[in-house]
């Protein structure tokens, strides 16, 4: 009977992940090497080595794009890596494979996931190395999100020396509004962030501040004086309202537009085009346009943090349900099938899903508390969370994931959520 098959998921719990194999890992490593370090105008400096450590070791890296495992492990062979990477990725037909194959550990964002600490244990304690991007989700605006809950606590607790990679570039190489390469210029540093005795010193908190000092990164201030050109094939402004969704002039949302290189709002005509080291040009005097993208992102941020003071903030919006196969793999690139569809309300109690799940009712409610952000499978069209162990991805009808995950974060630290912002953030200005 087919109930009595393992899920995908039981399958992939049952794993004990082992060093990768070396013959697959620098067959695939250096072919990528050939295939991208000067297409993606890639440059590394190297202060202070890893491969020249014995034993096991800890790399922390800024997560700039999706192109990450080329700024890191290619980087870094001979050494063989295990990368930790999100959970839903090991449900996509075209990475399962190859995921298996390179032993790379699965986590579940923005959630504990016990297994996860356990397969890194594992590898630790078998002398291997291992890659972590502490904010669990690769940029949303060009800069860094703080490190998930529970960053520093876990470098601590495995003590091994840590190093730290920081990229600059890869996300203008790779955004996050929108999936085309573009190849430019991309900076790599590598040094080492902390000894086992500096880990030893230290509590956790102050480790996950300065892990987040360490990686640290805005890639439009970085282009101002690297001044690298983009190709963005004529179409660098291409969906870039998904993310920059709210005018800076008339304030209205959801009536900015991208595409070709302008984004303007349909509302006022206010609006830039961007030029190829994504500088945004003013289309005429008239325009109100702030100094970069990531800029005018942290503006919609204040303006959300305002909204969620007033107590009576909602927001609805009509979705369609979509949660991870049992028993096959996810086909043509998608992320999730469709398995319902409802209504999503975020308000000061919470998140709340109500509608239908494989032809019957359901609903699930999360307090703010619980729900520090969501993640992102690709682009800014989609977003999910986790309830009760479940991966869950909602897809908006309306172009409006931005202010629902900057939302949501806010309420997150209005209501006591131990994720906070970066000390020396001004979103609240």
């Amino acid at each position: 009977m087919r109930n009595s098959k393992k899920t995908l998921q039981q399958k992939l719990h049952a794993r004990k992940i082992k060093q990768p194999p070396k013959a697959v890992y620098y067959t695939l490593g250096y072919l990528w090497r050939i295939l991208y370090f000067k297409k993606l105008g890639l440059r590394v400096e190297i202060r202070d080595d890893p491969r020249k450590c014995k034993g096991p070791y800890i790399i922390v890296s800024n997560h700039a794009s999706r192109l990450d495992y080329i700024y890191t492990g290619v980087v870094l062979l001979p050494d063989t890596l295990n990368f930790v990477a999100g959970y839903n990725e090991f449900f996509r037909s075209h990475l399962a494979g190859i995921f298996r194959l390179l032993q790379i550990i699965p986590k579940k964002n923005f959630t504990p996931d016990v297994y996860t600490i356990k397969e890194i244990a594992r590898v630790i304690r078998g002398g291997g190395r291992v890659i972590l991007f502490p904010e669990g989700m690769s940029s949303i605006g060009g800069g860094n999100q703080p490190s998930a809950i529970g960053s520093g606590k876990l470098l601590k607790h495995f003590g091994v020396p840590v190093y730290v990679s920081k990229i600059s570039g890869g996300y203008l190489t790779s955004t996050k509004y929108c999936l085309d390469e573009r190849p430019g210029l991309v900076e790599v540093v590598i040094d080492k962030l902390f000894t086992p005795e500096r880990l030893a010193e230290l509590s956790a908190d102050e480790i996950q501040r300065q892990l987040d000092e360490a990686i640290q990164n805005d890639d439009y201030e970085w282009n101002k004086t690297a001044n690298a050109a983009f190709d963005g094939r004529g179409r660098i402004a291409h969906k870039l309202h998904t993310l920059l969704y709210r005018c800076p002039r008339c304030g209205k949302e959801l009536t900015m537009h991208g595409e070709g290189d302008t984004i303007a709002c349909a509302a006022c005509g206010n609006g830039a085009r961007i030029d190829s080291a994504y500088r945004l040009i003013p289309l005429n005097e008239t325009c109100v346009i702030p100094e970069t993208p990531r800029r005018w992102f942290d503006d919609e941020r204040k303006a959300v943090y305002r909204e969620i003071l007033d107590q009576s903030f909602r927001m609805t919006e009509n979705v369609t349900l979509g949660m991870l196969p049992a028993y096959r793999y996810l086909k043509r690139q998608a992320t999730s099938e469709p398995v319902g569809a409802g209504e999503i309300t975020l308000d000061h109690s919470g998140f709340t899903y109500d509608g239908t799940k494989n032809g019957k009712p359901f609903s699930f409610h999360l307090e703010p508390r619980l729900l520090p952000t969501y993640g992102m499978c690709t682009d800014v069209s989609r977003f999910y969370t986790f309830f009760d162990g479940e991966f869950y991805e909602f897809y908006p009808q309306a172009e409006c994931v931005a202010k629902w995950l900057l939302a949501t974060e806010e309420l997150h630290r209005l209501h006591g959520g131990e994720w906070k912002n970066f000390s020396y953030a001004d979103t609240y200005a």
